[in-house]
């Protein structure tokens, strides 16, 4: 599984990074399932944040060129 990558991280990405955390990024607090309600709850509000910001860069970007899509696949 793909793990969420620091703020810091998706505000310095490539377009192609972008578009591939986009695609292979499991839902927000997936991570946490398994955890106490308080854990989950923490991280799920911290990959909420992480995820807006992905998906805020990806429109900033441009999103998906057929190249990029082609290059990073489905797993």
């Amino acid at each position: 599984m793909v793990t969420y990558p620091t703020i810091e991280d998706v505000n310095s990405a490539s377009r192609y990074m972008i578009c591939y955390w986009n695609r292979f990024l499991p839902s927000p607090g997936t991570s946490a399932l398994k955890k106490s309600y308080e854990e989950f709850g923490v991280v799920l509000e911290q990959e909420v944040v992480i995820m807006k910001r992905i998906c805020e860069r990806f429109k900033e970007l441009g999103g998906f060129t057929p190249e990029i899509s082609k290059q990073i696949g489905w797993k």
